[in-house]
């Protein structure tokens, strides 16, 4: 009898378990970052901040085409040409409700002050001070395109925060916040030591 209820107990949990897997392993390779689309985005971007004096070994890239639940942030290392690091990472919520998923697949976005949106553009990622958030360290965003110019007033800053998930989810969502971009406290204490290492300013780019 008791084997029984243990081969009864394995077969239920698997069935339970299984949905979740093939939802994740649905994903296409249409719904996840591109890497050619990626690495256009970082030739331009290599060529913007040597223009601009900004950091020419590596870069933040975030492609908010994607859906909330599948990683978008990446860390692109010029040297190498590629992706060194990949991490989930949260967008605005807009009008919809704060610390929820309502549009993890169509955010929208906004340069106004107190639309709760997020920006597109180009950022110089600025200051380091602490955080309310996550793992109380924070990073000024300077917004350099006229999509993203009142980043600073809008107190839109890099931080992390603890419901942001190491792993993908999809198909639920990143939480929304008032329109920063947000990471796990995990990948937060790993790019941290990089951009405190770079002498100079380093630029986050975030587009469609």
């Amino acid at each position: 009898m008791l084997i029984f209820q243990l081969i009864l107990f394995f077969i239920t949990s698997f069935h339970l378990s299984k949905p979740a897997v093939l939802e994740l392993n649905s994903v296409s390779q249409e719904q996840r970052i591109s890497f050619i689309k990626t690495k256009a985005k970082a030739k331009a971007a290599l060529l913007y901040n040597k223009q601009n004096g900004m950091n020419e070994r590596f870069c933040v890239l975030i492609d908010m085409s994607i859906h909330s639940g599948l990683k978008r942030f990446v860390v692109w290392n010029f040297k190498k040409d590629t992706i060194v690091y990949s991490f989930l990472v949260g967008h605005g919520c807009c009008d919809n409700s704060w610390n929820n998923d309502e549009s993890a697949a169509n955010p929208k976005f906004s340069n106004e002050d107190g639309s709760h949106c997020s920006s597109l553009g180009k950022y110089k990622i600025g200051e380091r001070a602490r955080s309310d958030w996550g793992v109380n360290i924070k990073y000024v965003l300077h917004g350099l395109d006229k999509t993203n110019s009142n980043a600073f007033k809008r107190f839109i800053v890099f931080h992390s925060w603890e419901v942001v998930s190491d792993e993908e989810i999809y198909p639920a969502g990143t939480p929304e916040g008032w329109g920063c971009p947000t990471i796990s406290n995990k990948s937060f204490l790993l790019i941290d030591k990089i951009l405190q290492k770079s002498e100079k300013p380093v630029l986050m780019w975030m587009y469609e």
